[in-house]
């Protein structure tokens, strides 16, 4: 596995960290074929950070797609426009600066974006969000709402969960041991065991089980250390979520619905950014844009 142990930020991010493996990825969740030769080239941003995370896998084949795949167990509204963020790196990085001034048309590798969820909440098979979905109405200008809006970002969400596209699982063994693997660690946790237990609990089963079993020996103490961090994360979002949702309602109680629900939100995005929560989960937690937030 060509690993880079310095960049590795979860446990599918590094297991999926390998060429063979993204081009049979990529092959099943785009039911294609590539050619046997085809080059695979990775691009995940380094040392680059934003929101205090670094984009999960980007990667080009042949010099004609360039894909980003980012990993979520919750839906992020504003994922197109961070993927549009990361792709514009990742172009600074495939395109010589100066030649962006040539009077010759460059080439470049048309993207493609894809979110892989394995979040608990119901999520059907497949989603598409486009950036245009966020854009501001033109009614307050008194202007027209433009049909075809002159920035596009589209995303395609992929339901991976155990028993989800299966045709999807078929294709990618890898990716279907990583949703079993994940479903036996939430099995494990759910029943009432320490986290750290049933996480060690899910390893050895799926080692037992051929399931990621050479990733796993190879890897174990790194996996379980990421599925820590991972878990904990996602217990600390859902907990600033519900803590907002709950400060909202009581100051509802007390304004008037419209100014209160803005005084709610700038009054709760306050206090989470003086914890220290990321910008990036304030904005789910609130609905307030990245901007509006940096000025509170």
């Amino acid at each position: 596995m060509s690993s880079n142990t310095k960049y590795k930020s979860s446990v599918f991010s590094f297991l999926f960290n390998d060429e063979k493996l993204l081009k049979e990825l990529y092959c099943a969740l785009e039911n294609v074929d590539l050619p046997k030769d085809v080059p695979i080239t990775i691009n995940t941003l380094q040392d680059v950070l934003f929101m205090d995370k670094i984009n999960d896998i980007s990667f080009e084949i042949g010099d004609k797609l360039v894909v980003l795949l980012e990993h979520q167990s919750t839906i992020n509204p504003n994922i197109a426009l961070r993927l549009l963020m990361y792709i514009a790196r990742v172009y600074e990085k495939i395109v010589d600066r100066k030649s962006i001034y040539s009077t010759k048309e460059i080439k470049i590798p048309r993207p493609e974006f894809f979110v892989l969820y394995n979040g608990v909440s119901p999520f059907p098979d497949e989603k598409v969000l486009k950036l245009s979905d966020a854009f501001e109405s033109l009614k307050d200008l008194g202007l027209p709402e433009k049909t075809e809006p002159a920035l596009e970002l589209v995303v395609k969400v992929i339901n991976i969960n155990k028993g989800k596209n299966e045709a999807i699982a078929k294709r990618c063994k890898t990716l279907a041991e990583y949703s079993t693997f994940i479903g036996k660690v939430r099995e494990y946790t759910g029943a009432g065991q320490e986290k750290e237990e049933a996480m060690k609990k899910a390893v050895v089963y799926c080692r037992e089980n051929n399931i990621l079993r050479d990733f796993l020996e190879q890897n174990a103490t790194e996996v379980m250390n990421m599925l820590i961090t991972e878990w904990n994360l996602d217990e600390a979002k859902q907990v600033w979520f519900e803590e907002g949702k709950e400060i909202g309602k009581e100051i509802g109680k007390e304004e008037g619905e419209e100014e209160g629900a803005n005084k709610e939100k700038l009054r709760n995005a306050t206090n989470l950014k003086k914890l220290g929560v990321s910008f990036e989960i304030i904005s789910q937690a609130t609905g307030l844009s990245m901007d509006k937030i940096a000025g509170i």
